[in-house]
């Protein structure tokens, strides 16, 4: 891959990218270090990659790196203002998209990944199994088990509004 198709993919790839991270990391500069911290790797070993395959790489790069990331912090614990208020309740109405985002951090960490690719970004279970490792029809069972906690969890959408 030659330094132009690198900018390239900059260009074409960082946000989807950022999108995927931040759904799965909830600090925003965390997620923005996994991003810059999968294009460095691209680019250390952007000789060996071709064109063509920098997406499917990135993504996977960008995967690993953010389990990488979680099992870093996950032995850390922060003290803030927000965890003495997590049990507090508001009877006000938050809006779908927050009770989806609730909905889909409460899914197991493969589910939600997959979910992810899959219906946030558009990714085909083939390429969604490169980029975690598993196997089409693994990707598949977990797409259905994560559709299906979703359904249950939300309910009738009649209930949300």
């Amino acid at each position: 891959m030659t330094a132009s198709e690198f900018n390239q993919c900059v260009d074409t790839y960082a946000d989807g990218v950022f999108r995927f991270i931040r759904k799965n990391i909830s600090d925003e500069d965390r997620a923005r270090d996994v991003v810059q911290d999968s294009f460095e790797k691209m680019w250390i070993k952007h000789a060996d990659i071709s064109f063509e395959k920098a997406k499917s790489y990135l993504f996977t790069t960008a995967y690993h790196t953010m389990i990488d990331d979680i099992r870093k912090y996950s032995r850390q614990t922060e003290l803030t203002e927000a965890a003495f208020n997590i049990h507090s309740h508001t009877s006000e109405y938050s809006g779908l998209k927050e009770i989806l985002d609730e909905a889909v951090a409460n899914l197991p960490e493969i589910q939600r990944n997959v979910i992810l690719l899959r219906d946030y970004e558009g990714y085909s279970y083939q390429e969604i199994g490169e980029i975690t490792g598993l196997n089409e029809s693994q990707v598949k069972v977990y797409i259905y088990r994560a559709r299906n906690f979703l359904k249950n969890y939300i309910g009738s959408l009649d209930k949300v509004i």
